[in-house]
C-alpha cells in the first residue's frame, strides 16, 4: 500500500478519522482544509474577550467517549485530556427542583419517585453492553452482529419519543429528562426514530459520562492531528478545494462534505440521476448559538444545576415539543429548548480566574436569518434569575455565520442532514460513502452513522476505500 496515495477534503473529525486509517494502512495521505485552522466543528476560540475560550461547535462528547475508534488511538500521549462534571446533566423546572443525570443509574433513578424502576428498566440492558451496542449503532446499516440486543433496541428506538415517555412513564419529570436528549437529534418528538437519540445520548450519560475536553474541544483536533501527522501525514490549511481536480490524481480522495458541497466539487463529473439524488437530500433545523464571558457562575435557582457541564433549558416535554417543533416546520422560536452548555465550572483553563464561558443554542428552522438572542436569554433567566447581570460580553452565531464558518453546516444543522428515517439509514444515498466516481468516497456526518463527535463516519469510509482498492489491485 506504500506507493499508494490519498487525498481528504476537511479535517473535522471525521476527515481525520478517514486519513488515519489510510496512514495506518500505509498510504500516502494528504488533508486539505480550507480553513486556517483544521477542526470542522470541534474547534474553539477566543469568541468574545481575550482569555475566554469558546467551543464554535461541538462543546460536550459523549460519543466521543464511547466511539471505539477514538478508544484505539494513543490520544492522550498527544494531549487529549477529558474531564467529568460531577453530574452528566442537569434538567431544572420552575418550582426550583433538578433532576440530574448521574453516571450511577441509581441516583438518577432516586430522584424520579415512581418512574425510577421504569427508568432504570429502560436503560439498564443498554448500559450493561454499551460498547456492543455502540458499535452495533454506529456503523452502516448491515446484519446485527448481536441480533438480541439490537431487538431489544429496536423496539423502543424506532419510536417516537412521546409514544415511549407517555408509555413508560407517568410524570413530568423522567418524561422531560428523557426529551431533552430526544430533541438532541432536532427531530420532532412525536417523529419516529427520535426515542432512538433519547436512549443513545441518555444511556451514554450512565454508561461513559458526557465529558469536555481540557481547554476545549480544538484539544480533540490537535490531538488527532499530530497522531496523523506522526504516521506521516500531512495538513494543508487554507487550502480551498474549488474542484475534485485541484486536489490532483491520488487513488482515493476522501471528501469531509456534505451533499451540497459535494455537488459543487465534483457537478461536472456526476451523471444527472447521481446529482438529482443529492440534490434530494434534505437538511435539518438549524443552531442558533450564543456564547458568553461571565463575571460568574449562573445563578441558578436550583443549585444543582452548578454540578453539571450541561444543562436543558425547556421544562416539559409540552414545551421542548412545541420547541423543536416550531423549529421543524419554520415558525420562529418563542420558547426554545436551550441546550447548555458551562465548561470552565470544571475546566478552569477555559476563563480568567473568577470567570468563566457559557456556550448555549437552540434549534431554528434552516437558514433562519431573525434573532433569538432574546428568547435563549429567557429560557435562561427563566430558570437563573440574574443571569443577565453577569454577561461581561456575549457572541451570536444565526444560522448563515454558523454556516460561514463551517460549510457543512448548511442552514446551520450541526447534524449534517435532517435524521429522517430514510436518511438515517441510507445516508446521503443509497451508495452510502461511495460515489459513480472511482475511488472517490463520502466521509462526513452526511454518511453513516450521523452527526456528532465520534470518527465512525470517516473510519467506516476509510474502510470502505481501503477494500476498494485492495480489489482493484488483486
Amino acid at each position: 500500500m506504500s506507493k499508494h496515495s490519498a487525498v481528504v477534503i476537511g479535517s473535522g473529525p471525521n476527515g481525520l478519522a478517514a486519513a488515519i486509517v489510510l496512514a495506518q494502512a500505509g498510504l500516502d495521505v494528504e488533508v486539505r482544509e480550507a480553513a486556517s485552522v483544521p477542526g470542522g466543528a470541534a474547534r474553539t476560540g477566543e469568541l468574545t474577550l481575550p482569555g475566554f475560550l469558546h467551543d464554535l461547535g461541538s462543546a460536550v462528547h459523549p460519543m466521543a467517549a464511547s466511539s471505539p475508534f477514538f478508544a484505539s488511538l494513543p490520544l492522550d500521549r498527544f494531549g487529549l485530556r477529558w474531564i467529568w462534571s460531577p453530574a452528566a446533566l442537569a434538567h431544572p423546572f420552575d418550582d426550583g427542583t433538578v433532576v440530574t443525570l448521574e453516571r450511577d443509574i441509581r441516583a438518577t433513578a432516586a430522584q424520579l419517585g415512581i418512574d425510577g424502576p421504569a427508568y432504570r428498566r429502560l436503560y439498564e440492558p443498554f448500559i450493561e453492553e454499551w460498547p456492543t451496542l455502540f458499535r452495533e449503532v454506529f456503523r452502516p446499516l448491515s446484519i446485527p452482529r448481536n441480533p438480541l440486543l439490537m431487538a431489544r433496541f429496536g423496539v423502543r428506538a424506532l419510536r417516537s419519543c412521546y409514544r415511549l415517555t407517555r408509555r413508560l412513564f407517568l410524570h413530568d419529570r423522567a418524561r422531560a429528562l428523557f426529551a431533552g436528549s430526544a430533541a438532541h437529534s432536532a427531530l420532532k418528538l412525536e417523529a419516529a426514530l427520535s426515542a432512538a437519540f433519547g436512549l443513545i445520548i441518555g444511556g451514554a450519560g450512565h454508561a461513559v459520562g458526557w465529558p469536555i475536553a481540557e481547554r476545549g474541544s480544538q484539544s480533540i483536533t490537535r490531538a488527532l492531528a499530530a497522531y496523523f501527522e506522526s504516521l506521516g501525514g500531512r495538513i494543508l490549511t487554507n487550502a480551498h478545494v474549488h474542484r475534485l481536480e485541484d486536489a490532483g490524481s491520488p487513488d482515493l480522495m476522501l471528501c469531509d462534505v456534505t451533499p451540497r458541497q459535494f455537488l459543487a466539487l465534483a457537478a461536472h463529473r456526476l451523471k444527472p440521476s447521481f446529482r438529482k439524488l443529492l440534490a434530494r437530500y434534505r437538511y435539518g433545523p438549524g443552531a442558533f448559538k450564543m456564547d458568553w464571558a461571565l463575571r460568574q457562575p449562573i445563578p441558578w435557582a436550583a443549585k444543582e444545576c452548578l454540578r453539571a457541564a450541561t444543562v436543558h433549558l425547556g421544562g416539559t416535554i409540552e414545551e421542548i415539543a412545541v420547541g423543536e417543533r416550531d423549529a421543524w416546520e419554520g415558525r420562529p422560536p418563542h420558547r426554545p429548548f436551550v441546550l447548555l452548555a458551562q465548561p470552565s465550572l470544571f475546566d478552569p483553563t477555559r476563563a480568567p480566574e473568577g470567570s468563566h464561558t457559557v456556550w448555549a443554542y437552540c434549534h431554528v428552522p434552516n437558514g433562519w436569518r431573525g434573532s433569538a438572542v432574546n428568547e435563549i436569554e429567557n429560557q435562561i433567566e427563566r430558570f437563573a434569575p440574574g443571569f443577565r447581570e453577569c454577561i461581561l460580553a456575549r457572541a451570536v452565531h444565526n444560522t448563515e455565520a454558523m454556516q460561514r464558518w463551517n460549510e457543512n453546516l448548511v442552514g446551520g444543522d450541526v447534524n449534517a442532514g435532517a435524521l429522517t428515517p430514510d436518511q438515517f439509514w441510507l445516508r446521503p444515498t443509497w451508495r452510502q460513502y461511495g460515489t459513480p466516481l472511482r475511488g472517490v468516497y463520502l466521509c462526513s456526518a452526511s454518511t453513516p452513522p450521523g452527526g456528532s463527535v465520534h470518527g465512525m463516519c470517516g473510519y467506516w469510509a476509510a474502510k470502505r476505500a481501503l477494500a476498494s482498492l485492495i480489489a482493484q489491485r488483486d
